[in-house]
């Protein structure tokens, strides 16, 4: 349905490409050359990235450094989950770090603001996003940085697309026993949403039917992708559309499921620590994560773009096509912990 052809990614490669050297030679806004004239004197900034894949990751730290020569991005890349662990073990030992932090996990950012940990900003750049994603905190201790997109997807070589799940329910069927993958919501925010999300649907016992098919347990929400191209697994649980996506445009036997009932979306922020030892360069870093150079970096990679001036990734569907299930940045703090430990209690890990 969505198998993307050579000629189709060789046009993507050049459209990212040229885009991305547009925009690293295009003129600062005013907005970013104050900062960058300081975030320079500064010379780097450390990114606890907890939201794109490690590839994409990289690809928007390149971006950074292209657009603004002297100022380099530290990229620390891990599960959303880990990256909260280390901020947390660095703020407990007093020592400053991280410059920037972004998760999947919303409700991270509720318990750090309430903990007078983050420091107020809004980028300029945020005007020019999506309007879902404009003002995530009234008060702005944080930002919308990105949104994921989280559903199903099948081995065509072991599924066929008349056989695969429709919906988030059909997994729960004893057919699929020893044929499902998944991530782990104690290292993957998006899991850690996803299972809250189910729950709330479909009450607690969601979970442990689920479990009674012996998924294979990962930790990040990518993990199940590599099992499906692999060939150990026939279908793929809440997993990322932008990872299945790179991997169908290398060849891999991979299909998108749009379940019935709707996506996961992690709409999700960045902040800046309070204690960051480059507040200079954090901001900068916020300006340019709010602004088209980072969706047009990680837009190669498949990742959706969070402006409306940057299109879609090639084989998404459009979002006004999509409905998007999340829960709240509120329910995401109390939830995610509860079914977290419902999780290791039902499977075991």
């Amino acid at each position: 349905m969505f198998l993307i052809d050579r000629r189709q990614l060789l046009a993507l490669a050049a459209w990212s490409a040229a885009s991305a050297k547009a925009w690293a030679q295009s003129p600062l806004t005013p907005a970013e050359q104050a900062l960058y004239e300081a975030a320079k004197r500064e010379g780097e900034v450390t990114w606890y990235s907890g939201q794109y894949s490690a590839d994409a990751s990289e690809a928007a730290g390149r971006a950074f450094n292209a657009r603004y020569p002297g100022v380099r991005c530290n990229v620390v890349r891990s599960t959303s989950q880990v990256a909260f662990q280390r901020l947390s073990q660095d703020l407990r030992a007093g020592v400053a770090q991280c410059d920037i932090f972004s998760s999947t996990n919303g409700g991270h950012y509720i318990q750090l603001k309430r903990q007078n940990r983050l420091m107020q900003f809004r980028p300029a750049s945020a005007d020019g996003l999506l309007p879902i994603l404009r003002q995530a905190d009234p008060e702005n201790y944080f930002q919308s940085s990105f949104l994921g997109i989280y559903l199903m997807a099948h081995n065509t070589r072991m599924v066929s697309e008349a056989e695969a799940p429709k919906s988030w329910t059909d997994i729960l069927d004893p057919k699929w026993k020893d044929k499902l993958a998944v991530g782990h919501p104690g290292f993957s925010g998006a899991i850690g949403l996803w299972a809250l999300q189910m729950r709330t649907m479909y009450g607690p016992d969601y979970l442990r039917r689920f479990e009674r098919n012996k998924p294979q347990v990962g930790r990040s929400s990518i993990d199940p992708v590599t099992m499906m191209t692999a060939g150990e697994r026939a279908v793929g649980v809440a997993v990322p559309s932008a990872s299945t996506l790179f991997a169908m445009s290398r060849g891999n036997p991979l299909k998108l499921i749009y379940p019935t009932e709707g996506v996961i979306a992690a709409l999700s922020p960045s902040a800046i620590p309070r204690n960051a030892p480059h507040p200079s360069a954090a901001k900068l870093f916020m300006e340019f994560t709010c602004g088209p150079a980072l969706s047009i970096a990680v837009r190669e990679l498949f990742n959706e773009s969070i402006r409306p001036d940057v299109p879609p990734p090639e084989g998404s569907r459009p979002l006004d096509q999509v409905t998007m299930l999340a829960p709240s940045l509120e329910d995401a703090e109390r939830g995610v912990p509860e079914v977290r430990e419902q999780w290791r209690e039902i499977f075991g890990v």
